[in-house]
């Protein structure tokens, strides 16, 4: 296996792109393996590094189906339902959370007091 070009950062040949360039044109790399790399030096740490395709073997991106914007809506849908109390959050619950933020920060006003 030979070895991949590394380029420094911002100074890659035409006809390269990343994955998120690619779909900025509408492309995707199509199977294609990464035919270079890009890195940029950091101070204390090792380099951040980012793959490049070639542009001339990058296929158009799919299509979306009626059936895919629905799997797609209802995967968003499903991120708003808030597990403890079954309700639409009105947004997307955070991971942090995990439930909508009432039940997360529930009121102490809202309690029953013991006196």
């Amino acid at each position: 296996m030979a070895a991949l070009p590394v380029y420094r950062w911002r100074l890659a040949p035409d006809g390269y792109a990343t994955r998120r360039q690619l779909r900025a044109n509408g492309l995707r790399p199509g199977g294609q393996d990464v035919a270079a790399q890009l890195e940029r030096p950091r101070r204390r740490r090792g380099p951040l590094v980012a793959y490049l395709y070639r542009i001339d073997l990058a296929k158009p991106v799919r299509p979306m189906t009626p059936a895919r914007w629905a799997a797609l809506a209802k995967a968003n849908a499903a991120r708003r339902i808030c597990p403890q109390c079954r309700t639409d959050a009105g947004y997307v619950i955070p991971t942090s959370l995990g439930t909508c933020v009432p039940c997360a920060y529930p009121d102490p006003a809202d309690s029953p007091r013991s006196t």
